[in-house]
C-alpha cells in the first residue's frame, strides 16, 4: 500500500484486521439460500426466492409489477443481489433475470503516475459499511447488516435502504391531437430503489439499484465524501487549483467503476450474447441516408467497446415471450471515459465464460485461479456459461466546489429489457389489442 493512502486511512483495531484478514471475501451475512426453510406465513402466491425473510426484497411498483430478489453481503464487494426476477401484472408468474449482480471493482489511478488503488479489494470497502438516518430513506426500510471486521461496534450496521422513488413518466400518448386532444395516455413511473454507502480512505461510494416497472434494471455508483487532504501536490496539467490562489493543486485522477452480471434468463444459465452494429451509408443526390443493421452471434470471449451505433444483448434460450420472440435484456452503458492505463480499465464490455473463482475485475482475490483481471481471462473460451463485466470511467479534475463535502458524481448503466414482454407492460386495458400493425394507430 502507498505512503498516500496510509495517511488516508482511518485507525483500525488490531483485531478488526485480524477479523477482516481472516474472513476475507466470506460473507458477512448467513447465507439466505441456507435459510429457506424459514419463509414467513405470509408468503406471495408466488414462488418466493430461496432466502429466509430477512434477506428477502419483494416490491410491487406502478402498474403492478412485482420484483423480488434475495442479498447477502460480502466483505469485500459489499452489496451482492441474488436471483433477481420480473412480474408484470399480465404474466403468470416471474421471470428470472439475474442469478448474481454486484460490484467487481472500483479503480483508481492517480494522474501523476506515484499512486494507483483498487478500493474493493485494498481499501477496506466491504468492511467500512456506513449506517443510515432515516432521512436518506424516505418512506423505505433500513435493513441491519451484519459486517466482519466493521469498525461498528458489535458489526451489525444499519446499512441496507430498500425504498421506492419516482423516476417521472413512464409512458405518455396522444392519439388524436386534432379531434380529441385532451385524450391522453399518460403514467407516472416509480423505481424499487436499494442502496449502500461503503467507505474507502477519503470517499464515499453510494452503490444503487433501480428496477423499474417496465423491466429496465439501473445501477449507478454516486462519488462523494472529501478530496484526500493528503493530494494537493498535483502540478499543473496534472492537478486543479484548490482554495485562494493558485497554490494548492488538487491531484487529478480516475474512478474505473466495474460491475459483474451473471444472467439467469428464464432459469438458465446458458444465455447467448449478440452484437449489433448499425452502419449509416449517407444520401446520394436527393436522396435519403440509409442504415443497415447487422447481427453477430458472440460465441466465444470477447473484449468489447462502445462505437458509432454499436449494442450487446444477452438472450435467454430457455423462454420466449407471447408472441414467440427470445426473451432478452439489452446492455446499455452510461457515459464513460475509458483509462487506457489498464486494459481491463479501457474497454467497455467483457464477456467471459463462467468461472467460479473469477470474482473481481483486477486484484482478483482468488487463490490459484490464473490471471489477476479481467482482460486476461479472454482467451478464446466458447461461451456457453458468459459472464457480463461492465466497466463505466471517470475522470475527476477536481473543482472548487468539490468542497466541502463534495458534490455526489455518478456513473453506471442499465440493462433494457428487448422482447421480455409481448408488449410494453404498463400497457392501459384499453390499448391491450394494439399488438404488431395498428392500422393507423389508436
Amino acid at each position: 500500500m502507498h505512503v498516500k493512502r496510509l495517511t488516508r486511512a482511518r485507525k483500525r483495531a488490531s483485531i478488526a484486521l485480524a477479523v477482516t484478514a481472516l474472513l476475507g471475501t466470506a460473507m458477512a451475512a448467513a447465507g439466505p439460500a441456507g435459510a429457506a426453510s424459514k419463509a414467513s406465513k405470509d408468503a406471495p402466491a408466488a414462488p418466493a426466492p430461496a432466502c429466509s425473510a430477512d434477506y428477502r426484497i419483494e416490491q410491487t411498483v406502478d402498474g403492478g409489477t412485482t420484483w423480488r430478489m434475495c442479498w447477502h453481503y460480502n466483505t469485500n464487494a459489499g452489496l451482492v443481489l441474488d436471483n433477481i426476477s420480473y412480474q408484470p401484472k399480465n404474466e403468470p408468474k416471474p421471470i428470472p433475470v439475474l442469478t448474481s449482480a454486484r460490484l467487481a471493482q472500483v479503480h483508481v489511478p492517480y494522474d501523476d503516475g506515484e499512486d494507483e488503488y483498487q478500493d474493493i479489494t485494498g481499501a477496506s470497502f466491504g468492511t467500512d459499511l456506513l449506517p443510515l438516518k432515516p432521512a436518506e430513506c424516505p418512506g423505505g426500510t433500513i435493513k441491519t447488516v451484519k459486517v466482519a471486521g466493521s469498525p461498528i461496534p458489535g458489526g451489525k450496521v444499519k446499512g441496507l435502504c430498500t425504498t421506492t422513488r419516482a423516476r417521472g413518466h413512464a409512458y405518455r400518448m396522444t392519439p388524436d391531437i386534432y379531434g380529441n386532444p385532451n385524450k391522453i395516455y399518460q403514467a407516472q413511473g416509480k423505481d424499487l430503489l436499494i442502496y449502500t454507502v461503503n467507505q474507502a480512505s477519503w470517499y464515499e461510494y453510494i452503490t444503487e439499484w433501480r428496477f423499474s416497472s417496465d423491466g429496465t434494471i439501473t445501477s449507478n455508483v454516486g462519488a462523494t465524501g472529501s478530496l484526500s487532504p493528503s493530494d494537493y501536490d498535483g502540478a499543473d496539467g496534472q492537478g486543479w487549483p484548490i482554495g485562494k490562489g493558485a497554490r494548492d493543486y488538487a491531484e487529478s485522477h480516475s474512478h474505473n467503476v466495474s460491475w459483474r452480471l451473471n444472467f439467469g434468463l428464464d432459469g438458465s444459465p446458458k444465455a447467448k450474447v449478440e452484437q449489433y452494429d448499425s452502419q449509416v451509408t449517407p444520401p446520394t443526390g436527393n436522396g435519403k441516408p440509409k442504415t443497415k443493421t447487422t447481427r453477430t452471434p458472440v460465441t466465444k470471449e470477447l473484449i468489447g467497446d462502445v462505437k458509432g451505433m454499436r449494442w450487446w444483448r444477452m438472450v435467454s434460450t430457455a423462454g420466449k415471450n407471447k408472441d414467440g420472440h427470445p426473451r432478452s435484456y439489452e446492455i446499455v452503458p452510461g457515459h464513460s471515459v475509458k483509462h487506457p492505463g489498464r486494459n481491463y480499465s479501457n474497454h467497455d464490455v467483457y464477456f467471459t465464460e463462467y468461472k467460479k473463482c473469477e470474482k473481481y475485475t483486477s486484484d482478483n482475490l482468488s487463490e490459484n485461479c490464473g490471471p489477476k483481471s479481467v482482460d486476461k481471462w479472454v482467451d478464446g473460451q466458447t461461451l456457453k456459461h458468459p459472464v457480463t463485466w461492465v466497466n463505466i470511467g471517470f475522470h475527476h479534475i477536481a473543482r472548487d466546489e468539490d468542497q466541502q463535502p463534495m458534490p455526489v458524481h455518478w456513473q453506471g448503466f442499465s440493462l433494457a429489457p428487448r422482447d421480455v414482454t409481448a408488449m410494453n407492460p404498463l400497457t392501459p386495458a384499453d390499448l391491450a389489442d394494439q399488438n404488431g400493425n395498428t392500422q393507423g394507430g389508436s
